[in-house]
């Protein structure tokens, strides 16, 4: 069947499918930061899915001091284009999530050919580059057309938090368009919503420039724009979020994780945790799947919207698939989907390559941590050696039941060794022994109890018992394990 949909099918679809979704826009308690890194020519939104085989510091803070508020050239190109082909001729019937698509695709197109205009303050040894310049694809359903939104927003980056100060900005063209600031600072996260004559627009695009760090640090000005690498990249929008993208971001990860695990098998890397066997059978592919939705869902953001915010991350992988994250960049400078750290050539991305040469890893870091296969590789690498160095107590409790005891290498891919050993005091402070933990089960009305929690086996059933606390973070992020495990292992939640 024909994908070419004319402007009455994608009028009356996304009118539609508006309402009967009730998931609400995120704003953002995730937070990127820092410069993202210059990677290879990005991955292009595809037609369609390839179908899934059968069977780790915020921006930094303030405008620099002298720089003012300079008058703005407009840009010269049109601001408002026709979508292509829409005219009310024919009428193809078409889903919602290939509606969207279409217009991911075209905005991406649209956005290739426009241009970021740079304003800079000052003259000679006090010229600086007076902020970052970003463009947004918007689509009215109203006039079916396209409109390009340049907005400028603080360089150095503001330290932005999600109801906290608002960020400042520059609403540089077209006259009219009023814009918000939604969440973000950087290229994975930031975005704006807006409006003209009352009327929100649709966010389907954005051209964001990525500079060279060593050029911003020596301020030549001049050269950093000279050498800016415009990325088009869509951050996650409430209208990009459809049920099927959803199931096919679940899908993609999980093909992707399994991938992982037979490339390994074939190469026959061994393991460390366990001598004798092969590192393909150490983690199970679930697991390894987990951690590329749990390291991009923000704690407050999951104990606000639960399953909800992981089907935010769901989607972005469903439409972008292989793109999704590669330029997540957080706090402490870990980058990618599964958020490895290079601290100069010797952070956890280059221990496990070195540590791991039977997996092939991508010796290089920005290549190989923003790669989802790779990247899974090295995630599983980092598991068995987080593994070998834990008590046997826990290594043989974990060979018996990989996927609820991956707790353990999950809270230690989360913040090392030190959280593993308070987690297992925490455990034995519970009086609850390790064969007895179960996955998450249903709570009973007449014994809330408050999570995060561990589900134990009793007599009464499986029943929740509430993690003392040791580290606040640890805790969410084992209480986002177990959930986004079981909608992985077909329990309960959105998929």
């Amino acid at each position: 069947m024909s994908r070419i949909v004319r402007r009455a099918a994608a009028g009356a679809l996304l009118a539609a499918s508006f309402l009967i979704l009730t998931a609400c826009a995120s704003l953002g308690s995730a937070s990127d930061a820092g410069e993202p890194v210059y990677l290879p020519e990005e991955v292009p939104v595809t037609a369609e899915p390839t179908p899934p085989p059968e069977e780790p510091g915020e921006e930094r803070a303030g405008p620099e001091a002298g720089e003012a508020q300079a008058a703005v050239t407009e840009p010269e190109h049109p601001q408002e284009t026709r979508r292509p082909g829409a005219l009310p001729e024919v009428v193809v019937a078409s889903s919602r999530h290939e509606v969207i698509r279409d217009l991911v695709a075209e905005a991406r197109s649209l956005l290739r050919d426009v241009d970021l205009h740079y304003v800079f303050s000052g003259k000679g040894r006090r010229e600086t580059l007076r902020g970052r310049p970003v463009a947004f694809a918007l689509w009215s359903e109203a006039r079916q057309r396209w409109t390009v939104a340049h907005i400028e927003i603080p360089r150095p980056p503001v330290r932005w938090r999600p109801g906290g100060r608002p960020m400042p900005f520059i609403v540089r063209t077209p006259p009219g368009i009023t814009a918000r600031h939604v969440k973000g600072t950087g290229a994975e996260r930031l975005m704006f919503a807006f409006s003209r004559d009352g009327e929100a627009l649709k966010v389907y695009g954005r051209k964001f420039p990525v500079f060279d760090n060593t050029l911003l640090a020596r301020k030549k000005w001049r050269a950093v724009v000279d050498t800016a690498r415009p990325i088009v990249y869509l951050p996650f929008t409430e209208d990009t979020l459809d049920p099927l993208f959803i199931q096919g971001g679940r899908d993609f990860l999980l093909s992707t994780a399994r991938k992982a695990v037979d490339e390994l098998r074939s190469s026959k890397a061994p393991a460390t945790a366990f001598p004798g066997e092969l590192l393909a059978d150490v983690v199970p592919a679930e697991v390894i799947t987990t951690l590329a939705v749990i390291e991009q869902t923000d704690d407050a953001d999951y104990v606000l919207k639960k399953a909800e915010a992981f089907d935010e991350v769901l989607s972005q992988y469903g439409l972008k698939r292989e793109e999704a994250y590669r330029y997540s960049v957080s706090r402490a400078t870990a980058i990618g989907p599964m958020q490895f750290t290079d601290r100069r050539g010797n952070g956890t991305y280059s221990m496990v390559v070195r540590r791991c040469p039977a997996a092939r890893l991508d010796p290089d870091f920005e290549r190989g941590a923003t790669d989802l296969l790779n990247a899974m590789k090295a995630a599983i690498c980092l598991f068995d050696i987080e593994l070998a160095a834990m008590p046997p107590a826990i290594r043989g409790a974990y060979r018996d039941n990989r996927k609820v005891l991956g707790i353990f290498p999950v809270a230690a891919y989360n913040g090392g060794p030190r959280n593993v050993t308070r987690l297992y005091r925490a455990i034995q402070r519970m009086q609850v022994n390790l064969e007895d933990l179960r996955l998450p089960a249903e709570q009973a009305d007449d014994e809330p109890v408050a999570c995060p929690c561990l589900w134990t086996a009793r007599e009464s059933g499986i029943r929740p018992v509430t993690i003392p606390r040791y580290n606040n973070e640890n805790r969410w992020y084992i209480e986002k394990y177990q959930s986004i495990l079981s909608m992985f292992e077909g329990g309960e939640g959105s998929l």
